[in-house]
């Protein structure tokens, strides 16, 4: 059984979000068995549960928190970032159960191989503690945050192809089907890229990518030293790449190697900027934007507060 044994202040309050949408719509199902557990658990004050429809209705379940609250979001990296502006804004205390397509911001805080059960204990007694979260502008426009990844070119349409990917398939597998047909459509990009004032890159562009965790896309080790809590975020830049080159280049990516890639480069910054005169696709954590001809990127040390293991 998963007895709570060291409950966050008993007077916080406690707010309990399932997306109904996550993971293929699979999330729904845990409302009741959700409910039933905590009910087993006989706390003093049973956390409130709530399931809402559409991200209007997500925020303003959250709005009327007091500032500070404890809020355990059910869901993946996608879920996540919806609820960032609303999470940074009223300064509350995240925990997460891990329920997406690719948690990779669960595989960051240690949660990943957790059972619901164990998960959602641990959101609910283990310490808290700062991390980083980027900020992001599209062609000056309101900002948008990511707390995983920044996904800029390539890694961009390949997020939005494993969006409309099988439901079936989660995690690494929806992302490597998503990277080989997004192959057929192979483009490359005139990117300037900029990182604290000095020029990383100026010419045809196959990706470019800001990390705060280790890994993107289902588990791939894109930045295997990156960490949530260093203030720093972490630009992988890849330059011009064909089908053939790109094809050979990702047995590398899944383990690590590629790093070492002639047309790899990986800088660490706090701020960035990237241009394009053509639009160029873009997502933030899986969750596409759109597309963008001015993108500046901005760490936020220690944004957000959250229960994580590591």
């Amino acid at each position: 059984m998963h007895w709570l044994t060291n409950l966050h202040n008993p007077g916080m309050s406690t707010l309990i979000m399932i997306n109904p949408h996550a993971a293929g719509g699979r999330a729904r199902r845990l409302l009741l068995p959700l409910d039933v557990w905590l009910t087993a658990l006989g706390l003093a004050q049973k956390p409130d549960i709530v399931m809402p429809e559409s991200l209007h209705e997500a925020h303003h379940a959250i709005a009327k928190r007091p500032q500070g609250s404890m809020i355990v979001v059910v869901g993946g990296d996608g879920t996540l970032n919806q609820m960032l502006p609303i999470l940074i804004s009223g300064k509350h205390v995240i925990g997460l159960v891990p329920y997406g397509s690719g948690n990779d911001c669960a595989r960051a805080w240690g949660l990943h191989k957790l059972s619901w059960q164990d998960a959602l204990s641990f959101a609910l007694s283990g310490p808290a503690s700062a991390i980083d979260v980027g900020r992001i502008q599209l062609n000056h426009r309101d900002p948008h945050y990511f707390h995983s990844s920044l996904a800029v070119g390539f890694d961009a349409s390949v997020g939005n192809r494993a969006l409309a990917g099988p439901k079936f398939l989660r995690g690494l597998p929806r992302y490597l089907l998503a990277t080989l047909r997004e192959l057929l459509h192979l483009k490359n990009w005139p990117l300037k890229v900029q990182a604290d004032g000095h020029v990383v890159h100026e010419g045809n562009c196959l990706l470019a990518s800001a990390l705060n965790t280790p890994t993107y896309g289902g588990g791939m080790p894109a930045v295997p030293h990156a960490m949530v809590n260093d203030g720093q975020l972490n630009l992988l830049v890849g330059g011009s790449f064909n089908r053939w080159q790109t094809l050979l280049m990702l047995p590398r990516l899944l383990i690590g190697k590629h790093l070492g890639h002639a047309r790899i480069q990986c800088v660490a910054f706090t701020e960035a900027t990237l241009t394009c005169p053509a639009p160029v696709p873009v997502a933030a954590d899986g969750e596409t934007l759109g597309f963008a001809t001015h993108i500046q990127i901005t760490l936020l040390p220690g944004a957000l507060q959250v229960v994580k293991k590591t």
